[in-house]
Parts: C-alpha cells; sequence; structure tokens
C-alpha cells in the first residue's frame, strides 16, 4: 500500500483520478511535487477509529 493512501488528505476518486486534498500555495505546491514521498511535511495518518471516538 502506498504511504499516500494511508494519508488522511488523500482522496480517491473515480471521476477525477486519486488527489492530494491539501491546501498550497504557489511556492509551497513547487516544493511539494519537487520532494520525495518519503518526507511528505503534509502527511497525516488517517485514523478512521479516532474520528469514531471524538463523535461518541
Amino acid at each position: 500500500m502506498d504511504m499516500c493512501e494511508q494519508c488522511a488528505h488523500y482522496v480517491a476518486d473515480d471521476e477525477f483520478g486519486d488527489y492530494c486534498d491539501v491546501n498550497l500555495d504557489e511556492d509551497e505546491m513547487e516544493k511539494f511535487l519537487t520532494q520525495s514521498m518519503k518526507s511528505c511535511h503534509y502527511f497525516q495518518l488517517y485514523d478512521e477509529y479516532k474520528i469514531v471516538k471524538k463523535q461518541n
């Protein structure tokens, strides 16, 4: 499994394709696109159990 697929910002969309839903300005986008994915500063582990705990 790819690290992006485990990220809370990852969106799997059949119509538009898979993408990262991080709101970046031009400079941040350039850095994001040129860096390796191993050191992504925007990675947040998606934990559905954490979300459920907040609902209860």
